[in-house]
């Protein structure tokens, strides 16, 4: 009778195995929103925790089998040989859901990734865009002028460090079917808006640089005047102080 009952542990413990890679493995999932994909990951890790805790009833199955082929060979022969079966499985069964259960926390983990360097880029796209903004209506002055130039420059020194993970994190799981189409869109609109704000700062900051070079030649062009008229401002005081007569002047001083 005790063999009996340890034959039908078994058939109950094999069936509960194949349910169980039929629910947790075999199934086809697209992962089409965050919310499928978050889904999947909180259900093999249940699934994964199912799992383990039979662990400890499959020890108590092997026990008792082994009680009994010591006792009884002859009837626990063949138990030994289901349960060997069994014990197989069930390791592969572990294996294959913990592997899954850890594939899937690792794509959750670069989707999480992806989003955190898309938010940090785009705070650097509206600071860029506001520096471009404040490139606008300024006074013409030529600390004002230096003063946006260096700024917008500071900001244009950003490292594409960050755009570069975003590009490998989304081709990745792009490439594995992981969110395709929101990744797409995501990765799309961030692109465009890139391309276009760089090209405005770039234009702008050109335009800063000829602007800045106009009104220092300018600037140079005056203080050269000014000192040349401060010159003859002080010859022709001279020229009164001495009474010199204009026709004895200079033709410049005349």
């Amino acid at each position: 009778e005790k063999a009996v009952n340890l034959k039908k542990d078994l058939a109950e413990m094999q069936e509960w195995m194949t349910q169980a890679e039929e629910e947790y493995l075999e199934k086809d999932f697209e992962y089409k929103s965050p919310e499928e994909l978050e889904n999947a990951v909180e259900e093999m890790k249940r699934a994964k925790e199912d799992v383990l805790q039979k662990e400890v009833r499959v020890k108590i199955l092997k026990d008792n089998i082994k009680m009994l082929a010591t006792k009884v060979p002859s009837s626990g022969q063949d138990l030994v040989t289901e349960l060997n079966i069994v014990l197989e499985n069930y390791q592969l069964l572990c294996n294959r859901i913990r592997g899954k259960c850890h594939t899937l926390e690792e794509v959750w983990s670069c989707w999480i990734e992806l989003l955190q360097y898309l938010d940090l880029e785009t705070t650097w796209l509206n600071n860029l865009e506001e520096r471009v903004q404040m490139t606008e209506n300024l006074p013409d002055k030529l600390d004002a002028v230096n003063d946006a130039l260096e700024s917008l420059e500071s900001v244009l020194r950003h490292p594409a460090d960050n755009r570069t993970q975003i590009r490998e994190l989304g081709q990745t799981l792009i490439d594995g079917g992981i969110l395709d189409d929101i990744i797409s869109e995501k990765l799309e609109a961030f692109n465009a808006r890139y391309e276009e704000l760089s090209h405005l700062a770039v234009s702008r900051q050109i335009a800063l640089e000829q602007q800045l070079q106009t009104m220092r030649e300018t600037d140079h062009m005056l203080q050269v005047l000014q000192e040349n008229l401060a010159e003859l401002d002080r010859q022709l005081t001279s020229y009164l102080t001495d009474r010199v007569d204009a026709f004895q002047m200079p033709q410049e001083a005349q």
